[in-house]
């Protein structure tokens, strides 16, 4: 036995040697041709010309005789000849075990009549076969219909030698015609955006140019006729002193409604104070009407009492302080507006990477296994015939329709047995719904790999009108795959280590994102491994930072309960069932221009997706109140628009309890280590037998039948892009309560530095600085570090300013403390 093994061996080492050697002499027999027809001369002698003179063709006397022969038989057609070798021996060179085909030798011949003829029929060389055909065909059929057969002739033949379908060159073409279209539709799209964009930044120039000479206008007012100008005064610097004098003098005694014309000049005596310094004279400004803020201000200053210069040369530091706020409040840019996502334009699917070419599977190959397959199946006594083959991306399905008699449990039985007979890595048999088959899927040699773009590009995704779209990948037939979030409602994926549940977990981000605008979806994310989400940092579609400490994602799901609470009463209030009624409801009134009770429009409620990268780490810390959170939520969360996506590498039934598991319909498995562990995800056996890299078993809600999808893949690169493009359109709006706990809270749910008389002039002291810390708090509001450090939490938990990074030196001052210094500097209680 083992002698005809490796005889068989020796065999196959031997055929494939020869197949190289016969693409070699091939290829050499194509060049040797192409020279022969290239360097051919009606003098150099041939079978019908006698010459004595020197051959010129470049292969003697052989090549002229060969080129002769070419070109009084099939004329100009003889030029093709080498480029028909060339493809021969290329086929003998990629695949070693050629058979010899009698449909592709027709298809040659063919080939070389058809073009003969029609190079006869169109006045062109055709030989002596062209010239026979032309002339036999055009007697039968005139020119017009021998040309149309010739046609149809030389059509046949291609698709005889290339083994091309008019299906599939069909469904090419409309794939390329589809691509040509969405990049049309994106580069016309980015075209619109750009020019949008460059109207809005030649608008904002007109303003800085505007502001800019309004800038530079003289702030002094014009000198009248006979009027004298102090040249050494205006020469002479100005000392701190001696601006502050004169800035309080000025304020003390403002000037009277009687000034209309030119500004009067006002001379204050000259104080001594170790030696005589010159007060400068300034020039009082035609009053003006003032606004509201100035008006405020003056005031605030006139509360201030006024400290006489001493004669020592030193300034009261409070009162150099005091002018210093003053200057920067009134220098002070003023607080941009809040973000407004109407402008927002969605990711452009050219951020990732096109698919590449498709591998094809040949027919031939895929014939000799499913016969393989009836012979391995009779073997173990489950007969029956392979009745049709679905070639697919990753693996092919063979549907095995078994004879009378033999039961589906003991095909099913075969797994292991098949995969060593066809030396396969894995493979999975299950039935088929709506058939008598059972469908055995083999892995394909050379597998492809499911690119995002393709899934982003396809027409379920883009007519997909939910926000919560998910482009999963390709079945096992090569369809695109999609799912919707809002519909499962909540998800729970599990997977060994490697088998793509994080790439997974990117491809879900990455859909919504191309589906949904900051303000419509928020993501709550926990990440305690520190390495999965990391990616998503900063993006305006947070709710709050990345989350990797498992007790502040336990608090987290707390708040994601409490909010859950809070929409029902306000669904209730409006008397609709869902969010999406909600916002359409939302949406009537602000048409109608319907403002609530404080006068402003109403706000929509955004979706919010929380994921756990690690559900196991969360079950470690504290089960018992993650347990209960998740299951209140994926029991009522549903209709409030919060959805949960649960992942785990663990799928034991500590981390996956009963509760969870009922609570959760839709469910996703990647390759595991046991039938055990596919049991627990899927209810089923199965998952053990994939083949990794992204591909999964998908169990939809509300059915039992599984529905195997080769996940889509994205990398880094092509995250990093998108992150960037949509940082680049608006910021983070954090609300930190979600992470704060109960003890952190006081009775009110603030701070206790919230409470704080010192809180407005602490929030003034921190947007005027642009900077805020427990020192610069110090030394403004003269205050100890133990009442700065309680003001500075209030701070960052009202959203005022950022988290600490460790990575940047200063914390973030967010926009809403713009917003609400400005409502208090107006009055409003802040």
């Amino acid at each position: 036995m083992a002698a005809e093994i490796e005889k068989k061996q020796t065999d196959s080492k031997t055929y494939s040697g020869s197949s190289e050697i016969i693409a070699v002499v091939l290829l050499a027999l194509a060049v040797l041709v192409f020279l022969c027809l290239v360097t051919y001369s009606p003098n150099d002698w041939s079978l019908n010309t006698a010459s004595t003179q020197e051959t010129h063709n470049w292969v003697g006397v052989v090549g002229s005789v060969i080129a002769d022969l070419l070109f009084q038989t099939i004329g100009l057609t003889a030029y093709f000849l080498p480029a028909l070798l060339v493809l021969i021996a290329w086929r003998f060179y990629r695949f070693k075990d050629l058979p010899i085909s009698i449909s592709r030798i027709v298809g040659y011949l063919l080939f070389v009549i058809s073009v003969s003829s029609l190079a006869a029929l169109f006045g062109f060389y055709g030989g002596i076969i062209g010239a026979f055909f032309q002339r036999n065909l055009t007697w039968l059929l005139g020119n017009i219909g021998a040309a149309i057969l010739l046609l149809a002739i030389f059509a046949s033949s291609v698709l005889l030698i290339t083994s091309l379908s008019l299906d599939s060159f069909l469904g090419n073409f409309r794939l390329a015609w589809e691509n040509f279209r969405v990049h049309f539709d994106e580069w016309l799209n980015k075209r619109r955006a750009r020019s949008r964009a460059d109207q809005e930044a030649m608008a904002r120039l007109e303003k800085l140019n505007q502001a800019r000479v309004a800038k530079e206008q003289p702030k002094t007012p014009a000198i009248s006729l006979g009027e004298t100008i102090s040249v050494e005064a205006k020469e002479k610097k100005e000392t701190v002193g001696e601006r502050i004098s004169a800035i309080f003098k000025y304020f003390s005694n403002p000037p009277k409604k009687e000034l209309k014309d030119a500004p009067e000049v006002v001379e204050e005596p000259k104080k001594k104070i170790e030696k005589e310094m010159p007060i400068p004279t300034i020039f009082v400004p035609k009053e003006s009407p003032k606004s509201p803020e100035i008006i405020e201000k003056i005031s605030e200053v006139e509360k201030v009492p006024i400290t006489p210069v001493l004669e020592t040369g030193e300034l009261d530091t409070n009162l150099l302080q005091t002018a210093e706020e003053i200057k920067e409040e009134t220098d002070a840019p003023q607080p941009r507006k809040p973000q407004n996502y109407n402008d927002y334009v969605l990711p452009m699917s050219s951020f990732l990477n096109p698919p590449p070419p498709r591998f094809q599977i040949r027919e031939d190959d895929a014939r000799a296994l499913a016969k393989e397959l009836e012979e391995k199946t009779k073997e173990f006594n489950a007969t029956g015939r392979v009745v049709n083959i679905c070639p697919g991306p990753v693996v092919t399905t063979y549907e095995f329709k078994p004879d009378p008699g033999v039961k589906y449990s003991r095909i099913t039985s075969l797994s292991d047995d098949l995969c060593l007979a066809l030396e396969a890595e894995s493979i999975r048999i299950d039935r088929i719904p709506g058939k008598a088959f059972v469908g055995i899927e083999v892995p394909n040699n050379e597998r492809d790999t499911i690119h995002l773009r393709e899934v982003i590009e396809s027409k379920k995704f883009r007519e997909s009108k939910s926000l919560l779209t998910i482009a999963l990948g390709k079945t096992i037939d090569g369809l695109n795959y999609v799912a919707d979030l809002a519909k499962m409602p909540h998800l729970l994926i599990a997977g060994a280590t490697g088998a793509g549940k994080s790439v997974g977990v990117n491809t879900l981000v990455v859909s919504i994102l191309y589906k949904a605008k900051p303000d419509e979806v928020k993501f709550i994310m926990v990440d305690p491994k520190r390495l999965e989400l990391g990616l998503y940092a900063d993006i305006p579609h947070l709710a709050t930072p990345i989350i990797t400490d498992p007790k502040r994602a336990a608090i987290s799901l707390k708040w994601a309960v409490s909010e859950m609470e809070k929409r029902y009463k306000d669904l209730a209030g409006w008397g609709v069932r869902n969010i999406d009624g909600f916002n359409t409801e939302v949406k009537k009134r602000n048409a109608n221009e319907e403002f609530d009770d404080n006068g402003e429009p109403y706000k929509t409620l955004p979706y919010i997706v929380i994921i756990i990268d690690e559900l196991a780490d969360l079950m470690m810390v504290s089960s018992k109140e993650v347990e209960e959170s998740i299951t209140r939520l994926a029991q009522m969360a549903r209709a409030v628009g919060i959805h949960l996506v649960l992942a785990t590498q663990r799928p034991s039934v500590d981390v996956i309890t009963g509760l969870i598991k009922a609570n959760f319909p839709a469910r996703i498995s990647f390759r595991v280590s046991s039938k055990i562990d596919s049991r627990t995800i899927i209810d089923g056996n199965g998952a053990e037998s994939l083949l990794g890299k992204g591909d999964m078993l998908f169990l939809p809600p509300g059915t039992s039948q599984i529905v195997r999808v080769h996940g889509a893949f994205v990398d880094e690169k092509e995250i990093a892009k998108i992150v960037e493009y949509i940082k680049s359109q608006g910021n983070p709006e954090y609300d930190t309560t979600i992470t704060k706990s109960e003890e952190e809270m006081d009775d009110s749910g603030d701070l206790p530095g919230r409470k704080d008389v010192l809180f407005v002039d602490a929030l003034r002291t921190v947007v005027n600085s642009k900077s805020a810390s427990t020192s610069l708090l110090q030394r403004h509001l003269r205050i100890g570090y133990g009442r700065a450090a309680a003001i500075l939490d209030a701070m960052v938990h009202e959203g005022y300013i950022g988290e600490m990074d460790g990575s940047k030196r200063a914390r973030p001052i967010l926009q809403k403390a713009y917003d609400d210094l400005q409502e208090a500097e107006e009055g409003r209680e802040l």
